[in-house]
């Protein structure tokens, strides 16, 4: 009987979602939905000393925004409850436990004090100290016959971690569904901490496997950095005797850089002026703020198809895909095993793209929230009338107030540059007996007005160009927006009269 596909998201809450992280949790859902899986939030809170307040909640709210939704989880529950590793610490000591009655773990009573002295002495030698098969038996372990004694030393209140013991010289072979073979000597590994007595809690390993053991995880789907942590992980099913139900693992390729070289990070984002969290972030210590996509005007399904396509590709040239496509045609066959270079100006084509796909109506309810931030309360008709005029020049939600302020407030400063071209010689004198003239019209419709201020600038002998620029100018305050007469229509006659007096007293 096939196994059915359970998959999991485990973030820890050690700050805001890195986008990175949103596209690990988007392949597992895609992956999930694609075979009738279920797919699980687990929050992996076990080190205490990197927990980040609001960290969790954040995780959370970016994942809905995205349209990603849980079977099971923290918010969700499930058979499998609780999903946040820190309410599950009760459970996770007897398998430590059972490792060392095994002989595939044990004791150490070493202080960090002295294990930074054996690092320190490795060093001054040209070398470097591993915690592994050939030093365990001479430490403080109980693998030392000199501390054959440890369970008294326990009972008297001594500190202990239990490391697992990694075999000696062992090669360790693994699959990877994106990369394939890996084979790994045991030699290279050193012997990880699994819990420690300090806090009552595993460290990330020992917990890790467990949950997914226990939560039936047929598939672990994680990020590249993770693959040095794949021998530890395999040896421990092993260990534990649970080889037979090993989820199957992949891991994502990196997301780089622009210039491909290195990790995607913060600071790139920083100095490129691009985001790299999906929603606005407050750090609670420092007060610092860090932008998302949502700040930036992207649509939350422009966001997603941008990623999906950061390191998989559909075997076409497919590009705009909906989620329900995404889910019928995603694979994991499908996924690079080399980096993905990170492109914001195509991710902003996305979202331009998703822009024209939608009706006024559509739009409305998204660009509405905009208008009313600025203080301007709206009628629907009118705003979707704005939004007919501007949609084509939109390439994220908040180009909308910078191409279209001018239908809602009056122009309160005007273009430097603009003014100086646009605002000389018999201009304003022009602009004053236009005003006048505008005044006496009955009807201010577009193809009216169009009609009148061709025949205005025929009779006065005056330049085309400067005379509507200078207007534009007037209206909006600078040098862009849809066709003037358009502009004029809308805003009315007594605002155009209005803006016209205003600039004149001003310029």
């Amino acid at each position: 009987m096939e196994r059915r596909v359970r998959v999991r998201f485990a973030p820890s809450p050690t700050g805001p979602l890195h986008i990175g992280g949103v596209r690990t949790a988007l392949y597992n859902y895609l992956f999930a939905r694609k075979h009738g899986g279920d797919f699980i939030l687990r929050i992996e809170d076990t080190d205490s000393t990197r927990w980040v307040a609001g960290a969790e909640e954040y995780i959370i709210k970016s994942l809905a925004w995205c349209n990603i939704r849980f079977d099971e989880g923290v918010v969700e529950g499930g058979p499998h409850a609780p999903y946040r590793q820190s309410e599950r610490k009760n459970i996770y000591f007897q398998y430590a436990r059972q490792l060392v009655e095994s002989g595939h773990a044990y004791y150490a009573f070493d202080t960090p004090e002295e294990l930074e002295a054996l690092r320190k002495d490795a060093e001054s030698k040209g070398g470097a100290f591993t915690y592994n098969y050939q030093v365990r038996e001479q430490l403080k372990t109980s693998l030392n016959p000199a501390f054959a004694n440890y369970e008294e030393r326990i009972s008297r209140g001594e500190k202990w971690v239990i490391r697992f013991k990694v075999p000696a010289n062992q090669e360790i072979h693994m699959f990877d569904l994106i990369r394939g073979e890996v084979v790994v000597n045991s030699s290279t590994l050193d012997d990880k901490v699994l819990f420690k007595s300090s806090d009552g809690l595993p460290t990330y390993h020992l917990a890790n496997v467990v949950d997914d053991y226990l939560m039936q995880i047929s598939h672990v789907i994680r990020g590249e950095e993770w693959l040095p942590s794949l021998p530890l992980h395999v040896l421990l099913y092993k260990a534990l005797g649970w080889e037979e139900v090993m989820p199957q693992f992949a891991h994502l390729p990196l997301l780089l850089k622009p210039d491909g070289k290195g990790k995607l990070s913060k600071r790139d984002g920083d100095r490129m002026g691009f985001p790299v969290f999906p929603l606005h972030w407050v750090d609670p210590a420092t007060g610092e703020v860090s932008l998302g996509y949502d700040d930036y005007g992207f649509l939350p399904e422009a966001f997603v198809n941008f990623l999906a396509l950061l390191g998989w590709h559909p075997g076409n040239d497919q590009e705009i895909f909906s989620m329900e496509e995404l889910i019928e045609t995603f694979s994991i066959d499908r996924i690079s095993k080399s980096g993905a270079k990170f492109d914001f100006e195509k991710a902003k084509w996305f979202n331009q793209q998703y822009l024209r796909q939608k009706s006024n109506q559509q739009l409305l309810p998204i660009i509405k929230p905009i208008v009313e931030k600025q203080g301007v309360t709206v009628n629907d008709d009118y705003l979707l009338r704005i939004i007919d005029m501007v949609r084509e020049r939109l390439i994220l939600l908040t180009d909308f107030w910078k191409q279209a302020h001018f239908f809602f407030v009056d122009p309160d400063t005007y273009d430097a540059d603009v003014v100086k071209k646009r605002w000389k010689d018999n201009v304003p004198q022009l602009i004053q007996q236009l005003k006048n003239e505008l005044s006496q019209l009955e009807h201010f419709k577009a193809d009216e007005l169009k009609e009148f201020l061709h025949h205005f600038v025929e009779k006065n002998n005056a330049n085309m160009g400067a005379v509507m620029n200078a207007l534009r100018l007037c209206m909006v305050g600078g040098s862009y927006g849809p066709e003037l007469p358009l502009i004029l229509e809308t805003l009315g006659k007594e605002t155009t009269l209005r803006r016209i007096e205003n600039a004149l007293k001003k310029l």
